[in-house]
C-alpha cells in the first residue's frame, strides 16, 4: 500500500477533511441568516451521519436536498433552542446581578442546562435520519440521553474540549473559523450514529 495511495490512512484523513471544510462552508453560508440556523444544522447533520461510516458522494448536493426537506421541522427546532439558551443565560444573569446570589437561581440554571442539552443533543441527528414530530424527537434525544448517559457524558466532554482547542489562540481561532462548527457536528454525528444504529439492531429495524 502507498504511503499517497487513495487506500492509505493519510490520503483517507485528508479527504475527510476536505468534506468537513466543505461541509463547514455550507453551514455557515446557510446560517447566515440566523432563522435558519437550524434548518442548515439539520441538514449539515444529515451529511455527517453518511460520511461518519464514509456512505456521503456529493456533499454539496446532499445539504441542499437535506436543507429543503428539513426546513419547518430545523426551524422550529432552532427556535426552541435560542428560547432555551436566552433562558438559561437570563437565569445565570439574575444569580450573578441579585445580592446575595440566590442558589434557587444556580440550582435552576444548572438543570436547566442539562434538560436543555438532553432534549437538544440527538434532535438535530434524530430529524436529519429519522421522519419524526417534533415532540416525539425531542422527546426521544432525552431519552437516549438518559439510556446511554454514559455516551452521552463523553459526548459532552468531547465537544467542550473541542470548543476550548478552537479559542485556545489566533491559530486555533483560524482554524475554528473554517472547520470548527463542521468539525463539532461530525463529532455529534459519529457518536449519533452509532448509538442509532444499535438502537436500531435492538429493535430489529
Amino acid at each position: 500500500m502507498k504511503f499517497f495511495g487513495v487506500d492509505s490512512p493519510l490520503y483517507k484523513f485528508l479527504s475527510k477533511l476536505l468534506d468537513v471544510i466543505q461541509l463547514n462552508f455550507l453551514w455557515i453560508i446557510f446560517s447566515i441568516p440566523i432563522i435558519t440556523m437550524g434548518a442548515s444544522t439539520v441538514a449539515a447533520m444529515s451529511v455527517a451521519l453518511k460520511m461518519a461510516d464514509d456512505e456521503e458522494g456529493y456533499i454539496g448536493r446532499s445539504f441542499l436536498k437535506a436543507f429543503r426537506e428539513n426546513w419547518k421541522q430545523g426551524t422550529l427546532l432552532w427556535l426552541i433552542t435560542a428560547a432555551a439558551v436566552y433562558a438559561i443565560y437570563l437565569d445565570f444573569q439574575f444569580f450573578e446581578a441579585l445580592e446575595g446570589n440566590p442558589m434557587i437561581f444556580l440550582i435552576v440554571g444548572i438543570a436547566s442546562t442539562i434538560l436543555a442539552v438532553s432534549a437538544l443533543l440527538y434532535a438535530y441527528p434524530l430529524s436529519a435520519r429519522y421522519e419524526n414530530t417534533l415532540f416525539r424527537t425531542i422527546n426521544n434525544s432525552i431519552e437516549i440521553s438518559r439510556r446511554y448517559f454514559g455516551r452521552t457524558l463523553i459526548l459532552v466532554v468531547v465537544l467542550g474540549v473541542e470548543l476550548i482547542v478552537f479559542q485556545y489562540n489566533a491559530t486555533m481561532l483560524f482554524f475554528a473559523i473554517i472547520l470548527g462548527p463542521g468539525f463539532m457536528i461530525f463529532t455529534v454525528a459519529s457518536f449519533s450514529k452509532r448509538l442509532f444504529l444499535l438502537i436500531e439492531k435492538e429493535n430489529g429495524i
